[in-house]
């Protein structure tokens, strides 16, 4: 395959934004994902809206498999809505737990924000006759506006997918091309074989050895300078990883695995070398494939 084959890879890496208006306050989503092992949504909202928390974890882990991902909202309002309600019993019982801990020295002043942003501190009042209040309209605007936001980052993430697959394929075709040289190179050949261990044959003829000894020696060199089973290994991870590149699902850990194995290969092909010019080709499979395992840690 060649470096602009079509791709299905989607990337960690995104930002989105959405913006929405309730009754009276306006409201904005941000959305920022980075690489990670997993998926980590790390969400920071204004008091009062842990109950949408729930419904946006389950919708960001229905669109995206991996990454860390922070989500913001912020709100402004055109005034303040009485249906906020602060517990001041309950806030007065965390400051006295807080003045005895600071008091002790085992704790700092605590801030008004964190102070708030404890659950329970900050509630919304319901209204008494079941009509919809202020608070019904604007969960009801978040949650579209972070629908919408979810599929942007998604969006992003697949287009930076795109061109991160095309340096993929790339690098791909430059470990299969080294590969190619590395079985055409002439020091793999039968005939230079058989003269390097003649002239080992000849160094250890001068010296006190016995036969079997020296069986063994020059099997050790040619089992030594075959690196075979390495390349057709490392072709089959170059296949499989064509494979990855075209795949409708997250890849990211599988494609993680495969560039370790044709590290292991690179570096095994390396040390089997008898000769400059292999050493040379190693090299650069080694360089490529550690371009290719640094771009894949990208990969969702």
């Amino acid at each position: 395959m060649s470096g602009d084959e079509a791709v299905s890879l989607r990337s960690m890496t995104g930002f989105a934004r959405s913006q929405a208006r309730s009754s009276n306050a306006s409201l904005v989503w941000e959305l920022k994902s980075v690489n990670g092992r997993g998926l980590d949504l790390r969400l920071r909202m204004p008091a009062g809206f842990d109950a949408l928390e729930p419904d946006v974890r389950a919708l960001a882990s229905r669109y995206l498999a991996r990454g860390s991902v922070q989500i913001n909202l912020t709100v402004e309002w055109d005034e303040r809505p009485s249906a906020l309600q602060v517990d001041r019993d309950r806030l007065t019982l965390v400051l006295q737990i807080s003045d005895e801990l600071v008091a002790s020295g085992r704790a700092s002043l605590p801030r008004t924000d964190g102070l708030l942003g404890l659950k329970g501190i900050i509630e919304w009042e319901q209204a008494q006759d079941g009509a919809p209040t202020l608070q019904d309209d604007l969960i009801r605007a978040s949650k579209e506006s972070f629908a919408e936001a979810v599929e942007q980052l998604r969006q992003a993430r697949q287009e930076e997918g795109r061109s991160l697959g095309r340096v993929i394929a790339a690098l791909l075709d430059r470990i299969g091309a080294l590969a190619r040289d590395a079985r055409e190179e002439r020091t793999r050949h039968p005939e230079f074989l058989r003269l390097r261990i003649a002239e080992q044959a000849a160094r250890l003829a001068e010296q006190a050895i016995d036969e079997q000894r020296l069986v063994q020696e020059l099997a050790l060199i040619a089992v030594r300078a075959d690196i075979s089973e390495e390349l057709d290994r490392l072709d089959s991870h170059i296949d499989a990883a064509h494979g990855l590149l075209a795949a409708n699902e997250p890849v990211g850990r599988r494609f993680d695995f495969l560039t370790q194995e044709m590290n292991r290969e690179s570096n095994t092909i390396c040390s089997k070398s008898n000769s400059v010019a292999l050493t040379a080709i190693g090299l650069d499979l080694k360089v490529a494939v550690d371009q290719l395992r640094e771009q894949v840690q990208n990969i969702e």
